[in-house]
């Protein structure tokens, strides 16, 4: 069986995602088969396995990082809130069911064994697992059934490196007052601190360090930088939303639905010199960008009244007749069409139909099972300005309940507007550089001007500089005594 480490935060955001991808990069290059594994994760980015289960996009990076195929069984519960109050339940990768927390709560501990046979099961095939906690060990009112903190820990004998965010002030109180919380037995699992995402003068922080050590009783692992890596994020305290992209040679505005999911899908034009790409939720920040993008949804119904509220959609409709390039994914591409209906209440958005967009003649229909599979193939008959992408290949994946038409193409198109189900559809080779290389055109620009990269060997590069970042930042050896239970 492998060998584990766990890595948890004293909060949300505290960085453990990158730690873990991190060591699951490091122990790659140091030669061991690694593998991530987080019992229960909350997000609205997801991802589409080869064998088409459902699981969140945090594993599969980790998973890129460790050099393996992403699988449902590193994810094997994932949560994707529908309201504020309950969220869908994804079970092995598939739909469980739309459960409020109390009922999730109430049913929790009966999907244990199914947590416990995906981690064994990994254990049997690798030589070291990673695994991520959720939120803080410390939250006292769940400790009861947890099985994603201290209670996994436990069952899986795993020791614990915990995580604070310094960036975000209070790293001291974090770590001394997130283990003072903690049973006996719970702190005596923890064999290291880590100081996340800090920038200064070390030398000035080691009085702390000593201190924390004192009071703390275990030693501090190490101290990472804030390391400014171009690795996909499914947090909703991204940072994307809120960065200032400046204006480059190229604009994209990426209209910011409330219920907005799978923005990882946009990462290829984030990483091209002279593009900008922005994220847009009020009427006096879209301006006039070359490229408008609909991006995914938990609940499309909300967002559509959300988008029709909030004057976006007057908008987007009158820079669509205006010739600006607008492209919708899945729940963005379903708005697009006629009209949306869903009698079974599938979204709970409270309405049962409501008008689309208009853009394509669409009916999309909610009800029956979520379509869960990976695509691949080859553009052809694409009309307008993208016509340039005929006879590249694509490959991504689908993730939706609503049923548009019986065969949907990979790529609508009406005019200089289209849209596809296919979540990933821009990372293929060709596929961003075709769509730049159009608005390039359409503007008088040379492509050139743009600089822009190979995605994926840009994406191998990103790993590698996060391992060497976490390398120098934390005592690998303390950290290879923690694993093999010599600390």
């Amino acid at each position: 069986m492998a060998k584990s480490i766990m890595i948890q935060g004293t909060m949300s955001n505290a960085g453990k995602s990158l730690l873990v991808a991190a060591l699951c990069r490091i122990f790659r290059q140091d030669g061991y088969r690694v593998a991530p594994f987080k019992s229960q994760n909350m997000a609205l980015n997801s991802f589409i396995t080869e064998t088409g289960g459902e699981m969140g996009r945090a594993q599969v990076v980790q998973a890129e990082a460790a050099g393996i195929a992403p699988d449902v069984r590193m994810n094997p519960i994932l949560l994707k809130p529908t309201t504020d109050m309950g969220s869908q339940v994804i079970v092995s990768g598939r739909v469980e069911g739309n459960m409020t927390a109390s009922e999730y709560y109430e049913k929790k501990m009966g999907f244990l064994p199914v947590v416990m046979d995906a981690y064994n099961s990994l254990a049997r095939e690798y030589d070291i697992i990673v695994i991520e906690g959720a939120g803080s060990p410390a939250e006292i009112n769940l400790k009861r059934d947890d099985f994603v903190n201290m209670g996994l820990a436990r069952l899986v004998d795993a020791p614990v490196l915990l995580v604070g965010d310094i960036d975000r002030g209070g790293v001291f109180a974090q770590l001394y007052g997130t283990i003072a919380l903690l049973d006996a037995d719970e702190r005596a699992r923890i064999k290291g601190t880590v100081v996340n995402k800090f920038r200064g003068d070390r030398s000035i922080l080691e009085p702390g360090l000593k201190t924390l050590e004192d009071i703390c009783g275990v030693p501090v692992a190490g101290v990472v930088p804030y390391i400014h890596v171009d690795i996909d994020d499914e947090d909703s305290l991204t940072e994307r939303f809120h960065r200032d992209a400046g204006k480059g040679l190229i604009d994209i505005a990426v209209i910011r639905l409330p219920y907005i999911s799978n923005f990882t899908d946009f990462a290829p034009f984030e990483r091209q010199d002279n593009v900008s790409l922005r994220y847009v939720d009020h009427v006096g920040q879209l301006g006039r960008p070359d490229m408008i993008i609909l991006p995914g949804t938990k609940s499309t119904i909300a967002d559509l009244v959300w988008l029709r509220e909030s004057g976006l959609e007057a908008a987007v409709l009158q820079a669509a007749d205006s010739g600006t390039l607008v492209f919708g994914i899945c729940g963005g591409y379903q708005m697009m069409g006629r009209n949306i209906s869903d009698p079974e209440q599938v979204e709970s958005a409270g309405l049962q139909e409501i008008r689309g967009m208009g853009f394509f003649e669409t009916d999309t229909v909610f009800c029956g099972e979520k379509v869960q599979t990976q695509r691949k193939g080859v553009f052809h008959a694409v009309s307008g300005i993208l016509a340039g992408l005929n006879g590249l290949a694509y490959e991504g994946y689908e993730i939706h309940l609503g049923r548009s038409e019986e065969k949907v193409p990979a790529l609508m198109s009406a005019g200089n507007v289209y849209g596809s189900y296919i979540h990933g559809i821009f990372d293929a080779p060709g596929v961003c550089e075709a769509i730049l290389k159009a608005l390039c055109h359409k503007k008088g620009i040379a492509f050139e001007a743009l600089e822009t990269t190979d995605p994926r060997a840009y994406k191998e590069r990103q790993y590698d500089i996060l391992a060497d970042a976490v390398r120098d930042g934390l005592d690998m050896d303390f950290v290879y005594r923690v694993l093999n239970r010599e600390a």
